[in-house]
C-alpha cells in the first residue's frame, strides 16, 4: 500500500511504549483472562501451545499448568525475562523466545493451540498478525484470545488518550479485535469461531491510586503523560477519573470498575 500507514515505524514505536514502565506490574493483576481462556479452548495435556504477545506470561504459565508444552514469545525482551523468572519460581520449562507477532519464526502447523491475551490485538498489521496465528496452527488446531472492546473500560480509556494524543495516521483501532465482525474478518477461513462477552474487574484502593499506577507502568499511558505539558496532563487526567467515576462499582473510596472483552475461540 503505496499511501497507507509505515507499519515499520510505527512497530518502532510501540515496542518503545511497551517496553517503557514495566507492564508486568500491570499484567500480573489480568491472570484471570488466561486461566478462564484455557478452560474455554479446553486445552489438553501434551498439546505445544505458542502465546503470542505474552508480555510476562500470563498465558504461558496458565497453559503450562494444565501440563502443556509452551513456547512464550514478545518483542520486549525485558518482559520475556520477567516470564523466565515467573516460570522457574513455579517450576515450570517454559521455552521463552524474542519474537514479532507480524513475523513468527515458525513453520506452518507447528502448533496445536495459541494464545494471547489483550496482546497482538495491539499489533499495527493487524492482518498480517492474525494470517501467522492462523498459519502456524495445525488443522483443526485452536486459538483462544481476549481482546478488550472498543465499548469496554480499556477502549474507553484509549478513546481518552488519543483524544489528547492522537494514534498513528491510518492505523486500524486495536479494538477491531474486540468486535466480532472484526474477528471475522482477521480470520475468514476459521472453521469454528465461539465468541462470548465477559468482564475482567479492575480494582484498587481508589481511583487515583490506580492511575498512578498506570502512568508509572503502563507503557502507552506513560509515554502519553510524557509528551504532554502540564495543561495536556491535567486535561488527560480530568477525562480519565470522570471516566472511572462514571463506572466505579465502589462506594467506599476504592475503585472496582469493570473492563468489558471478547473471549475468542477459534478453531481452524
Amino acid at each position: 500500500m503505496a499511501n497507507g500507514p509505515d507499519f515499520s515505524a510505527i512497530k518502532v514505536k510501540q515496542q518503545a511504549a511497551w517496553a517503557t514502565g514495566d507492564y508486568a506490574v500491570v499484567g500480573s493483576t489480568l491472570v484471570l483472562m488466561p486461566e478462564l481462556l484455557c478452560e474455554a479452548m479446553d486445552l489438553r495435556s501434551g498439546w505445544t501451545v505458542l502465546d503470542v504477545a505474552a508480555g510476562s506470561g500470563n498465558a504461558s504459565l496458565a497453559a503450562a499448568r494444565r501440563g502443556c508444552r509452551v513456547t512464550s514469545t514478545d518483542y520486549v525482551p525485558s518482559l520475556l525475562e520477567r516470564g523466565k523468572v515467573r516460570s522457574k519460581a513455579e517450576g515450570f520449562e517454559i521455552t521463552f523466545q524474542e519474537a514479532d507477532a507480524e513475523n513468527l519464526p515458525f513453520g506452518d502447523g507447528s502448533f496445536d493451540a495459541l494464545m494471547s491475551t489483550v496482546g497482538v490485538m495491539f499489533a499495527p498489521n493487524q492482518a498480517r498478525a492474525a494470517a501467522e496465528m492462523f498459519r502456524v496452527c495445525r488443522a483443526s488446531g485452536k486459538i483462544g484470545l481476549a481482546n478488550w472492546t472498543p465499548a469496554g473500560f480499556v477502549g474507553q480509556m484509549f478513546k481518552c488518550i488519543g483524544k489528547h494524543l492522537a494514534p498513528a495516521a491510518g492505523l486500524r483501532p486495536p479494538f477491531v479485535w474486540g468486535t466480532e465482525d472484526g474477528l471475522k474478518e482477521l480470520f475468514p477461513e476459521a472453521s469454528a469461531m465461539k465468541v462470548q462477552v465477559k468482564h475482567f474487574m479492575f480494582r484498587s484502593p481508589s481511583p487515583e491510586d490506580w492511575l498512578d499506577v498506570f502512568k508509572t507502568y503502563y507503557g502507552p499511558m506513560n509515554r502519553t503523560f510524557a509528551a504532554l505539558d502540564d495543561s495536556g496532563r491535567a486535561a488527560l487526567t480530568a477525562d480519565l477519573m470522570a471516566l472511572v467515576a462514571s463506572l466505579n462499582r465502589a462506594e467506599d473510596g476504592t475503585m472496582v470498575v469493570p473492563s468489558e472483552y471478547l473471549e475468542v475461540v477459534i478453531t481452524k
